[in-house]
């Protein structure tokens, strides 16, 4: 009973919390609705970041708002746009759409954007041929990234290079985006980039080509401290699956 009696005073306290500091009003019902989780929830999105400055930490919250309350990033990003309508708003605004899978929306984003002095615009070049990508417009992602390359001979990005071999393969050009990914797959800092090079050489019969390449990414994983191995959990799996494809 007095376990039960705290726990409501603890709610109520975060209730008027909510009330008295603006938050979003979600957070009452939540908090309702599930009195011990909620309020957990409420302790780490909400009060957490300001007694615990530290990067690692602002990230964790982030990845807990985001499964929480996946569209409030988003949201913020409208209310942004809305209120100034400079481009590092719409660039944004853009690039949250890409994250929650709203390609064809991003695109009139950052076509907008790309005018003016910002026509040209490596960063919102980048954004755009990634929403076309995301939309299955694989030649206007191939020309958006072509046009980028001709304006910014000087722009470097892995992530756009393996997104341009991406493109190419993905309009049917497998030897040019064989090249590229053995290019790309050279300086990446992941995984990907190799596992996609060895299944562009397994898609072409070169196989034992494609098998050293995804043994190089399991005798990297194996070497690697354990948080790379959890970051590249899904391409060092794919590798153990294409070993085994490739060996049996």
């Amino acid at each position: 009973m007095a376990f039960a009696g705290l726990v409501y005073l603890i709610q109520i306290g975060l209730i008027v919390h909510v009330l008295r500091t603006g938050r979003n009003m979600y957070w009452v019902f939540i908090l309702l609705i599930a009195p011990g989780i909620g309020g957990l929830a409420y302790f780490i999105v909400e009060l957490l970041p300001g007694l615990m400055n530290n990067r690692r930490a602002r990230s964790a919250v982030r990845g807990i708002t985001k499964t929480l309350n996946p569209d409030a990033n988003l949201r913020q990003r409208r209310r942004e746009h809305k209120l100034s309508g400079s481009v590092d708003a719409t660039r944004h605004l853009a690039g949250e759409l890409v994250e929650s899978g709203r390609n064809a929306e991003a695109i009139e984003h950052y076509e907008s954007a790309l005018s003016g002095l910002y026509e040209h615009d490596p960063d919102l070049m980048l954004g755009l041929a990634s929403a076309q990508f995301g939309n299955e417009q694989y030649e206007d992602a191939r020309k958006t990234l072509d046009l980028l390359i001709n304006k910014n001979p000087d722009f470097r990005s892995p992530d756009g290079h393996l997104l341009y071999a991406q493109a190419i393969e993905a309009c049917g050009d497998d030897e040019k985006a064989l090249v590229e990914y053995k290019a790309v797959a050279a300086y990446y800092a992941g995984a990907e980039a190799r596992l996609r090079y060895g299944l562009m050489l397994e898609k072409l019969g070169n196989d034992e080509t494609a098998l050293a390449a995804f043994e190089e990414i399991i005798t990297a994983a194996d070497l690697a401290p354990r948080h790379y191995r959890k970051a590249q959990g899904e391409w060092i799996s794919e590798a153990k699956i294409s070993i085994r494809r490739l060996t049996k």
